[in-house]
């Protein structure tokens, strides 16, 4: 069951199976997929275990520290289009949204 003060996407995709770490997630700028990916993991192995998702990834520096052209590569790299002649922080908002 979602959780009270869950975003729409959560609320209203029953494929989110812990609404509660996918909201966190995407409050710290987890894309959808990642968030939704993470969070059914967690629902399903639990905290523990070899399939567990692990809970701190690597320590790559906020989007803010790169370069526009970092983030162009990245964006690039990811396979999203029609951002050749994007700003550094529309280039954030697609890399977050994505």
């Amino acid at each position: 069951m979602p959780a009270k003060n869950a975003r729409p996407e959560a609320a209203k995709n029953p494929s989110i199976k812990n609404a509660e770490v996918y909201e966190a997630l995407r409050e710290q700028g987890a894309s959808k997929e990642k968030a939704a990916r993470i969070a059914n993991a967690q629902a399903k192995y639990g905290d523990k275990g070899p399939n567990a998702p692990s809970h701190k990834g690597g320590k790559a520096p906020e989007y803010e520290e790169w370069s526009r052209d970092e983030l162009y590569g990245k964006v690039k790299e990811i396979g999203l289009s029609g951002l050749s002649k994007a700003s550094k922080g529309d280039l954030i908002h697609a890399l977050r949204s994505h």
